[in-house]
């Protein structure tokens, strides 16, 4: 699939994985070559078409981790595997892949997929990466696991209640990791979350003066610049196309 305007590709389900009590990933066997922190539009035929973060992209397959928060994603928790659902896509920039870079990805909820992506692609490109992941409570941590086989990354925790690592923000461990690394020139944060917890994160960013990028979540209906649905506010930026 290129990016622009498509026609959907009906693909089946081929696997459903419980992530947690909440989060279900739906896999498909496709050649999608994304990169990481981009999207794809998913249409559930006769109900609706809604972005989704791609968080999990290699060997012919890919994954996205879905919250059920409204009527498409709860509509895609009914279906099973071999049901078919549209896909077009990928869609935007994507985080950037650098070599000999210290990245700090944050991530709240959901917004762990990208991350967890990102931190996956670095494997090879003698990059660090602190994976920082904050949840209100252990049910709805994402991927510790999963990060936890790399040997480049180290794995961060907090918890809103205190039930796993860090009690706190996760805005906290990342602060205690700038505060201690010397080289600021080559740290790269990652972030993908709630937007006050991304705020949060670009404050840091701009009182240590290091590199930022941020992947915002707003409502679209095409996700290639037509609708204009996700402008920021005054500035004329299309999350769609410009973003992270």
């Amino acid at each position: 699939m290129k990016t622009g305007c498509d026609k959907p590709l009906m693909l089946p389900i081929v696997e459903i994985v419980d992530e947690n009590p909440h989060v279900k990933t739906f896999w498909f066997k496709h050649e999608l070559k994304s990169k990481p922190g981009q999207f794809v539009m998913l249409w559930v035929p006769g109900l609706d078409q809604k972005p989704f973060s791609i968080a999990y992209d290699a060997d012919g397959k890919f994954g996205l981790s879905i919250f059920a928060v409204g009527p498409l994603s709860s509509r895609l928790f009914e279906l099973k595997p071999g049901d078919r659902v549209g896909i077009t896509g990928p869609y935007g920039k994507g985080f950037s892949v650098q070599e000999n870079k210290h990245y700090i990805t944050v991530s709240g909820g959901y917004g762990a997929g990208p991350c967890g992506l990102l931190a996956e692609r670095l494997a090879d490109k003698n990059s660090q990466v602190d994976f920082c992941v904050g949840a209100r409570n252990t049910d709805l941590l994402l991927f510790e696991d999963r990060i936890k086989k790399l040997s480049h990354a180290t794995v961060h925790v907090s918890t809103d209640d205190g039930s796993k690592g860090h009690k706190g923000y996760v805005t906290d461990i990342v602060r205690n990791i700038l505060e201690t690394t010397e080289d600021k020139n080559n740290i790269i944060i990652a972030a993908c979350g709630p937007e006050m917890m991304e705020s949060a994160v670009l404050d840091l960013a701009n009182e240590f003066k290091v590199d930022c990028k941020l992947s915002i979540e707003r409502y679209m209906k095409c996700g290639f610049g037509i609708c204009g649905q996700c402008c920021m506010d005054n500035t004329g930026v299309i999350v769609c196309k410009d973003g992270p």
